[in-house]
């Protein structure tokens, strides 16, 4: 995903209006290592499966990578892409809107 059209945006934007795939790449980022599903599964108290659907759109979306190893799956962040659309920032910070 060097050049991005409104087709490649979009599906970043999707992947990001969803609170809970917002909270996996933070703990990805916090944890600056990959993570198996059943590991973010316990941090955000969710199901496997909620936590596996999200995994699917993140990657898709470009903003995970996947590593296979046997049945497991480990999940990390998309570094160069995060930093090209500048999100590490504001998946970072903590703040509500009013």
């Amino acid at each position: 995903m060097e050049n991005y059209n409104e087709n490649d945006l979009a599906k970043i934007f999707k992947a990001l209006s969803d609170p809970n795939r917002i909270k996996i790449l933070k703990i990805l980022i916090e944890n600056q290592t990959e993570m198996t599903c059943g590991e973010v599964s316990s941090h955000l108290k969710l199901s496997l499966s909620t936590v596996s659907y999200h995994f699917k759109i993140l990657r898709h979306a470009g903003l995970t990578k996947m590593r296979k190893e046997g049945h497991e799956k480990y999940l990390s962040v998309n570094q160069p892409l995060l930093n090209k659309l500048n999100l590490i920032p504001v998946i970072k910070k903590d703040f509500t809107l009013k």
